[in-house]
């Protein structure tokens, strides 16, 4: 199933140069393009090869749009920012081919009595929803999904197979979480006496916004006592540990293996690269761009891009620089020793 060219100009913008009529089936990359695909520029370095493109039409911004035209034939659709406008196409062509879950609740699921399922939502085989939960209009629950007790999930909100979504832990609107992903654990709260660690009972929530992306795998721990909040529209990719009482700020988005520890508070709009490091009870403001594999150690106070890793070298190189970094404080008082020796003997020679 495609769709023409004006259609989708209408629906989405842009200044179309070429045939409205024409007809495209689907989104692919440039090199893979053929004469019944759509497909994009998002970065000028490629501007030969969108030139030689097989694509019927091609998104490209204004700056890039006069160089491709020289020698690419389709029609073209000029945009502000491609890739944004890539993204709402690839939506738009899911949108036409996608199978929507009938509503209802299968025979083989298990939903407790107390529980509020909208008519319109999807529950699927094996899942169980249990006393008092609230599952909201056009929600799906895919096979295997566990809602806890008291839960809730918003509208439109789609769990895919195998989540577990514990007691009383809240999610919004047009939320998903994918397959093995858990949230309500306990969080890691312990008292140490003589040695013996006793657990700190985890009584808070999970509180998550609207618009939020949660990855395979990935775990939120509950608070202990408070809650710990996922604001509107952070995404969070796969394997992602966040711990008890953490507070992650609108539109945050963290790539796979991130950790953060218990009691961090991130802003706003904040990026975090794959295996990023966040100790406990830090702050990081708003803005903060934090690079992949960076320990943070401290709270960041200021916005800006942050990187805390030592690079990469052959193993005996690096053990050479670890002797000279071990050694720095003794190196350090030498030339204080040295500083002072120079400083008196001027002095005696004046």
């Amino acid at each position: 199933m495609g769709t023409r060219l004006g259609e989708l100009v209408e629906r989405l913008g842009g200044q179309l140069v070429g045939d409205a009529a024409l007809e495209v089936s689907g989104i692919a990359p440039l090199a893979d393009a053929g004469v019944s695909h759509i497909s994009f520029l998002s970065n000028s370095k490629f501007r030969a090869q969108a030139g030689q493109s097989k694509a019927a039409a091609l998104i490209v911004s204004a700056q890039d749009d006069e160089t491709v035209a020289a020698t690419y034939r389709g029609a073209r659709i000029i945009v502000k920012n491609p890739y944004v406008y890539f993204a709402r196409a690839a939506q738009y062509f899911e949108s036409l081919t996608a199978i929507v879950p009938e509503p209802g609740i299968h025979a083989m699921a298990a939903v407790h009595a107390t529980a509020k399922v909208d008519p319109t939502a999807h529950i699927g085989p094996f899942v169980t929803v249990e006393a008092g939960a609230v599952i909201g209009p056009g929600a799906v629950i895919d096979h295997g999904c566990f809602i806890g007790r008291d839960a809730e999930v918003g509208e439109g909100t789609h769990f895919f197979a195998n989540v577990t979504f514990h007691a009383r832990c809240v999610i919004g609107r047009r939320g998903i979480i994918h397959s093995g992903a858990v949230i309500g654990t306990d969080g890691f709260g312990f008292a140490n006496e003589a040695g013996v660690y006793i657990k700190i009972p985890q009584t808070g929530r999970v509180v998550i916004g609207n618009d939020v992306d949660i990855g395979a795998n990935t775990t939120v721990d509950r608070g202990a006592l408070a809650d710990t909040i996922i604001e509107d529209g952070v995404k969070l990719d796969n394997q992602i540990q966040i711990g008890h009482n953490c507070v992650i700020g609108a539109h945050t988005a963290m790539a796979g293996c991130v950790g953060v520890a218990g009691s961090a508070v991130i802003g706003k709009y904040c990026t975090f690269g794959g295996a990023a490091m966040v100790l406990g009870h830090l702050k990081i403001v708003d803005g903060v761009h934090v690079s992949s594999g960076s320990m943070v150690s401290r709270s960041i106070l200021e916005p800006g891009q942050y990187t805390g890793f030592y690079p990469l070298a052959k193993n005996a190189d690096w053990e050479k620089s670890a002797a000279i970094v071990r050694n720095l404080p003794g190196m350090r008082d030498k030339i204080r020793a040295l500083e002072k020796n120079i400083k008196n003997r001027n002095e005696d020679e004046s």
